[in-house]
C-alpha cells in the first residue's frame, strides 16, 4: 500500500514539474514578445483643421497606437500636449495637456479641444511608451476668426497669410477668373470678402 502511494507522489511530482517548465516557457516567450515590440503613433483626425476662434470650435485630434507589424497596441497611455504660449488651446479640464488610454483598436482621442484667442498655427505633440520604448507623432492646426459673413476657403486664407499677402492673392484669383482689379487700397474677391492692406489683424506664428 505504502508502495502504491510513493508511486503516485511520485507521479504528481513528475506532472508538477512538467507544468512547472510549460508555464515558464510560456511567460519567457511572452516577456520576449513584450520587450521586442515597438510602439508607433499613427494620425487619424485633426492633421491640417483649422479651428474656428468665434465659435470656440477645433477638431479633436484622434491617433492609433501599433506595433512594428501594424498591429493595434490596447491600454496604453497616450498624452496630447499643446503649446504653452501663442497659438493652441486646451482640453475638457482647462489644460493643456491630456492623457487618456488607448482603446480596443489602439485609439486615443483629445477630447474637449478648445483653441484659444490667438490665431496662427500650432503643433500638438502626442506621446507613448512602452516596455521602454517611446514614440511621437505631430498634429499641426491653424486657429483663425473668420471674416464677418466669410467662408471657410475665407478663413483658411486669413489663417495663413498677412492682410496685404492676402489682398494680392484675392487679386490674383479674380485676374485669373477674368475679372479686374483697381489700384484702390480695397480689394474684393470673387466670393464678395472685402479685403484692405494694411496692418494685418492677425497673420502667420510667429
Amino acid at each position: 500500500m505504502s508502495h502504491r502511494r510513493d508511486q503516485l507522489a511520485g507521479r504528481q511530482r513528475r506532472w508538477l514539474s512538467l507544468a512547472s517548465q510549460c508555464l515558464t516557457v510560456l511567460l519567457c516567450a511572452v516577456m520576449a514578445r513584450a520587450a521586442d515590440t515597438v510602439p508607433r503613433i499613427e494620425v487619424i483626425e485633426g492633421d491640417g483643421a483649422v479651428n474656428n476662434i468665434r465659435l470656440h470650435h477645433a477638431k479633436e485630434p484622434m491617433v492609433r497606437v501599433v506595433d512594428q507589424n501594424g498591429r493595434p497596441i490596447p491600454n496604453v497611455a497616450v498624452t496630447f500636449v499643446l503649446p504653452t504660449k501663442g497659438p493652441g488651446g486646451s482640453f475638457e479640464d482647462g489644460h493643456n495637456s491630456l492623457t487618456v488610454m488607448s482603446d480596443a483598436n489602439g485609439q486615443a482621442v483629445g477630447r474637449g479641444l478648445r483653441p484659444n484667442a490667438a490665431p496662427g498655427q500650432f503643433t500638438i505633440r502626442v506621446t507613448t511608451s512602452l516596455q521602454g520604448q517611446a514614440a511621437t507623432a505631430n498634429i499641426t492646426q491653424t486657429n483663425a476668426e473668420p471674416a464677418k459673413g466669410g467662408s471657410s476657403k475665407t478663413l483658411l486664407i486669413l489663417a495663413l497669410v498677412g492682410g496685404a499677402a492676402a489682398a494680392g492673392a484675392a487679386a490674383a484669383l479674380g485676374k485669373g477668373k477674368g475679372s479686374s482689379s483697381s489700384s484702390s487700397t480695397t480689394t474684393t474677391s470673387s466670393s464678395g470678402v472685402v479685403i484692405t492692406p494694411g496692418t494685418p489683424g492677425f497673420g502667420p506664428p510667429r
